[in-house]
């Protein structure tokens, strides 16, 4: 079967110029992780979540912890020791000034034109199918905002209204990025197609985050 391609391969650059000042949108519980440090061993996913917030200190998505965790997990323990964490909250303050640059309405989420200008900037030029299906899947599901009180958003405020927060946006692109270079390796041509087996398909869909 074919794919087109539309994306150069490498990713999202948090850390590199043009995004402006820090974070606003995610953080670090600090109490959270010093109590982890009293329990023997690292943190585990769930752990690792209460020392994660976003902008209105709800905890992190546990999916992207579990994919954060993937990424910083250097000695692939299953667990994220100081030194890990570290690197992680690093990464995580990169991330903090892309979102802040793609918010432009200052909502507290990325939207739709949003979305579009952050992939797009990244590389990927995605067609609008695709970026509607990114942002059904990433927008957080309603039952899980109906007990939040109403917001009016902004920096440091909930959401004003659906759309990705900041911690299921490292997620989508991170994902975009990883698919991407999934197909950049099968795509051997450079010419945006590739021919797979039903194995190889489904061993690079299941290999993706």
């Amino acid at each position: 079967m074919a794919y087109q391609h539309y994306g150069p391969p490498g990713g999202p650059p948090p850390g590199h110029g043009g995004y402006g000042g820090g974070g606003g949108y995610g953080g670090y519980n600090a109490g959270g992780f010093a109590q982890n440090r009293g329990n023997p061993g690292p943190p585990p996913a769930t752990e690792l979540q209460q020392a994660l917030v976003n902008g209105d200190w709800s905890p992190f998505d546990l999916d992207t912890v579990k994919l954060l965790m993937a990424l910083f997990d250097a000695d692939r323990s299953g667990t994220i020791g100081f030194q890990e964490f570290s690197g992680l909250w690093q990464y995580i303050k990169e991330w903090q000034n892309v979102f802040r640059h793609f918010d432009r309405d200052r909502s507290g989420s990325i939207e739709g034109e949003e979305l579009k200008a952050a992939l797009s900037q990244f590389g990927y030029n995605l067609n609008p199918q695709l970026l509607q299906l990114l942002e059904r899947k990433y927008v957080l599901d309603a039952p899980n905002k109906a007990s939040a009180p109403p917001t009016h958003g902004g920096y440091g405020q909930p959401p004003a209204r659906p759309g990705i927060t900041f911690d299921r946006f490292v997620r989508c692109c991170v994902v975009v990025r990883q698919l991407t270079e999934s197909f950049n390796r099968l795509d051997t041509q450079r010419n945006g197609w590739v021919t797979m087996n039903y194995d190889t398909f489904m061993h690079t869909v299941l290999s993706a985050p």
